[in-house]
């Protein structure tokens, strides 16, 4: 028996860098990352399609967002499975109870609202762990845990949870999930595979095998590992362990881009690698460039950012990482033609722009950065 794990599609969610039309094309992704899941579950031959949380990015989303959403999973050819994450929690103003959810009429999707087992398959059982706060207080999931007897003779039973382990979680919250404790439910019998969201990069328990993050359906931020996938996940027959194979789903990429540029080749092969990019309309990119330029040279990387800027979805400098240092020639300086007072200046200019206090630095390599600009559009006029 096999189904789709997946998790974190976190429809309404909006991305600072983009702007409307890129954002659009962000959104629209992610409803086609959904379709594209329930192609995947048609290929494999899959049951359902189980959701780990954080299905909508918020409880408050526009009608549109919602009804857009259920469109595309009315193309999903087989049950889907939404269990309430702490985006999308089973609280007071849920989504899930709004007239705009209940009134696409999708019969084939179910919300996990308790943990009562569900039959998602012939000898198939799912226990949802829904949250009904967006920061929950405990590991919700043990209880659960010790609730339960082992699954009966020829039932293969998953458990469909939201949070972060306590070994991959860095703030040692409360609610942090114990993997000991699942590792031990799986030993004996009580479930035999855990469907885990909230963590955005695809992860996999290295001691039991059967601890899985499928990561988010579309790339949310630039420290994510392997987003984008669904897990096929081959439930085996009785006496078989489980078995997942990821299948890649998404679109975006975002990249984050360090480089040291000491001279006009760095530059150029900068350039170079960012145009082979392909996709480009889905690539964000977050650059960290430091090192030492003269005006020349950084007049070729500000042409290259502006192509950029206009080519990519997004091109952002991630600003406590970016430090470059334009120390104009003596040739420059003299090849942009001016003297008297802006002479002077110019020379000021190169003075504070090597000064080390960073600061007033970077004012004066805008300034002579501007300069130059103007110097070049004089002589090309």
């Amino acid at each position: 028996m096999r189904f789709v794990q997946t998790s974190d599609w976190q429809w309404g969610m909006t991305r600072r860098w983009l702007g409307p039309e890129d954002q659009a094309r962000y959104t629209q992704a992610r409803n086609d990352a959904v379709v594209r899941a329930g192609e995947v579950a048609a290929e494999h031959d899959c049951a359902f399609i189980v959701v780990a949380g954080d299905v909508f990015d918020s409880n408050q989303l526009r009608p549109q967002t919602v009804r857009r959403a259920m469109e595309a999973l009315r193309r999903v050819p087989v049950p889907v499975y939404l269990l309430p994450g702490n985006h999308d929690a089973l609280d007071a103003a849920s989504v899930y109870d709004s007239p705009t959810f209940a009134e696409a009429g999708l019969e084939h999707v179910h919300v996990l609202r308790d943990s009562t087992p569900v039959e998602a398959a012939p000898g198939v059982e799912l226990v949802g762990v829904p949250l009904h706060s967006n920061t929950p207080h405990e590991d919700v999931v043990a209880p659960v845990l010790d609730a339960l007897e082992p699954a009966p003779p020829g039932v293969r039973r998953v458990l469909v949870a939201h949070g972060q382990l306590r070994v991959l979680d860095p703030g040692n919250r409360v609610s942090a999930l114990d993997e000991t404790r699942l590792r031990r439910a799986l030993d004996e019998g009580v479930v035999h595979w855990v469907a885990l969201g909230d963590r955005h990069s695809r992860w996999a328990d290295p001691e039991s095998g059967r601890i899985h993050y499928s990561g988010a359906v579309e790339v949310t931020d630039f420290r994510e590992e392997l987003p984008g996938d669904v897990l096929v996940v081959d439930l085996g027959e009785d006496g078989q362990d489980p078995s997942m194979t990821p299948v890649h789903v998404g679109s975006w990429s975002f990249l984050q881009v360090r480089e040291e540029l000491t001279g006009l080749e760095d530059v150029r092969r900068l350039r170079a690698r960012w145009e082979q990019l392909v996709d480009k309309e889905r690539t964000v990119i977050r650059h960290a460039l430091s090192g030492t330029l003269t005006l020349t040279e950084d007049a070729e990387l500000q042409d290259l950012l502006e192509w950029a800027q206009d080519t990519f979805a997004a091109v952002t400098a991630w600003e406590r990482h970016t430090d470059v240092a334009v120390v104009p020639e003596d040739a420059e300086l003299a090849d942009i033609g001016v003297g008297g007072y802006v002479g002077r200046a110019a020379e000021d200019l190169r003075a504070l722009a090597t000064d080390g206090a960073s600061e007033r630095s970077a004012v004066a390599a805008d300034a002579l950065r501007l300069l130059h600009r103007y110097a070049r559009g004089g002589e090309r006029a």
